[in-house]
This record gives C-alpha cells, structure tokens and sequence, in this order.
C-alpha cells in the first residue's frame, strides 16, 4: 500500500554531536502553513541498551518553525519558564543532580488566573512534567501567540494525585470543558496508567474523572486521543513490559465524553523492543491514522489506517525504514489543510539523534 503514497522527508533539527528527540512528550500544532514542534535537545554519549545520550548534560527543551507547511524549519529557543531546572519532561534521561523533581520541593507553580478558551485556534496548549515514577509532577503551558512566549508554568489545581507523568493529549469538548488524558504511576510506584482528567472552567481547576481499563500486565502510558465528527472520543495507548520486551498499540472508545471507556482493539501488535508510542490523527469524519515508530529489524517509522472510526485497522504502512539504530521515533503529526498528514519524530542514521518530519499523501491513507 505504501507503493501508493506520495512522502517526503525533511530534516528539522540537527547538530553533529547532540541527542535531539522525543516530540511526543512535548507537542506540535499547526495554523495552516505555519507549524511548531517542540522537542528535547541535549548531547550524545555512550550506546546504551537503546539510547546514546549524555546524561550528565541537561535535556532542554526546543522548538523549530516552519512556515511553508514543513518542508523547511528553523530552530527557536523554547521561550517559556522550566521550574526547576533547564530541562524539561526529562528527569529520566538525566543524572540525579540535574533531575528538576527533587527541586521544585518548595517551589510554588501557580494556578491559572484567566480560563482557556480551549476553541481558540490561536491558543495551544503544552503539558509537561518532571518524571515517569511515583514522584512525578505534571503542570502546562499556553501560548496566545503561536509559541513565540509560553505563559506558565500553570498547576492542575484540585487535582490532588501522585506520580502525575503526563505529556500533551487535549480533547477540546467546548470552549471551557477539555479532557486531559494523561500518564499516572501504577500504585507500585512505577509508570504507568492511563486517566481522563477534566476541566470545565478554561483550566482553573481539574478533577479526576475515570481511569481508562488496564489488566494491569507491565504499563500503559502515553495516550493520543481525539474526538470524532459523532462525538465519540478514540484514545491510542502505549502499552509495553519492559526495554527487551516488544511493545504494542491498543484502543479506546468514549461516547460519554469520558465518562466510561471500551476496548476497541490492538491496532499494532508489535513497536519493537521498548516499545514507542502511537499518534493519532484524524482524516475524516471516520478516518483515522496512527503514526508510530517500529523498533525492531530494519526500525523506521511506520502506520496503519482506519476509515471506521478505530473499529478496523489496515496493515502496517512504510513511511520510511532507513535507520541504522531502533532509536527512533515518538511521532507527533497532524493533519494539514490540503489533506496531507504531517508526522514528526527523532530519527537517526547511526550517529547523532536528530528531529525529522515526513509529510504522506496519495490514496494509502
């Protein structure tokens, strides 16, 4: 099917000698033709079990622009505060005295003052956090101005759980009510589950609404969810064991706003050892694709597509399988306004991590 597509590959950022990677656990939004990712930039180091970075070099956080619909990007300093350190949603990539968790112990993050008009397409919104583990806090950040300043960091006020280790993934449902469906520590203290999060006064406070199912076998984490043109809401989970062990993709459905959630299926039986996680984006009333990274054998970055709304999922589509080391992938993409997906992810051809996009087009998706 990938024979079908028309797709396209371009360098975001890249520096000899640095570790740049991981936009899924940061974000990426779009105004027509003018696109921004954000990412974590730090330096290479030794090969271990997958990753090579430096972990006594901060991991902080950056962002590139492109305003030709991603086909050329320029490099920005993330202008917005870290609390705690210069690294942000990295903790765990970093030696102990660089982590920021232990930090912001006395350290005050306020709450938002003025609510999100979460319909605002000039509004975004980016959640971040410190850890993976028990410890982990989670606050967000907006931007008014298409992430040239980020106001914040904001608290989760009334949201009174532990262990919150969250990345970006916003269901809008009105101008003031958003899902926030979020990465929490499993009661051992490790990550991870799944939970839906609410607010429904612009983001002043939030309250626990539902954990979505998990059997409870290794971790769930890192859901990607949207709402469809019925009002249901479909969710992608990571789902994995352990660094040795191959990872999977697994659904969720909502027709009650998040109220309860059912099993859908497992669109991707295999992401590779360690596992990586999925991005959904909507095509189309019903259409749906998942951009995730494989791996495995020959790892590069693939996806699979849906035209029922997350009920059936086609076979595994190449995007590209030109990496040399699995170290690859946690995809962010979005669907541009002449129908071409654009996906966004860290990449390498051996030696330092880089961020790559690819845009896909033609009749596979």
């Amino acid at each position: 099917m990938s024979d079908h597509l028309q797709i396209s590959h371009h360098e975001v950022f890249r520096r000899p000698g640095h570790f740049s990677a991981w936009p899924a656990n940061y974000g990426l939004w779009a105004w027509d033709e003018e696109i921004v990712v954000v990412f974590a930039d730090g330096k290479l180091g030794e090969q271990g079990a997958l990753h090579a970075r430096d972990k006594s070099h901060e991991f902080k956080p950056m962002q590139a622009r492109s305003v030709d619909g991603g086909a050329t990007w320029s490099p920005e300093t993330f202008a917005g505060f870290v609390p705690g350190g210069k690294s942000l949603s990295a903790d765990e990539h970093l030696a102990v005295p660089l982590r920021s968790g232990s930090k912001l112990r006395g350290q005050d993050i306020p709450a938002l003052s003025t609510p999100v008009n979460f319909l605002d397409p000039e509004i975004a919104v980016m959640v971040a956090r410190t850890g993976l583990d028990g410890r982990a806090h989670s606050w967000f950040y907006l931007t008014r101005n298409r992430g040239r300043r980020w106001e914040g960091p904001f608290l989760f006020k009334g949201l009174d759980l532990k262990g919150l280790a969250s990345r970006t993934d916003i269901v809008p449902l009105s101008d003031d009510h958003a899902l926030f469906m979020m990465t929490a520590a499993k009661s051992d203290g490790n990550e991870g589950r799944c939970l839906c999060v609410e607010t429904t006064d612009g983001g002043l406070t939030f309250h626990w609404k539902t954990s979505l199912p998990f059997d409870g076998d290794g971790y769930a984490i890192m859901p990607s969810s949207l709402r469809l043109s019925d009002g249901a809401i479909v969710s992608v989970v990571r789902r994995g064991r352990g660094i040795d062990q191959a990872g999977w993709l697994e659904t969720f459905r909502s027709k009650d706003n998040g109220a309860t959630w059912h099993p859908l299926g497992i669109p991707v039986e295999d992401t590779g050892p360690g596992g990586n996680p999925g991005s959904l984006v909507r095509l189309g009333p019903q259409r749906l694709a998942i951009v995730y990274g494989f791996r495995g054998d020959r790892p590069g970055m693939r996806m699979v597509t849906s035209s029922d709304g997350g009920r059936k999922w086609s076979e595994a589509i190449d995007i590209r399988r030109d990496a040399v080391l699995p170290d690859i992938g946690y995809p962010r993409s979005v669907a541009l306004n002449d129908g071409r997906i654009l996906a966004i992810y860290y990449y390498n051809f051996g030696k330092e991590r880089f961020i790559a996009a690819s845009t896909i087009s033609g009749d596979g998706h």
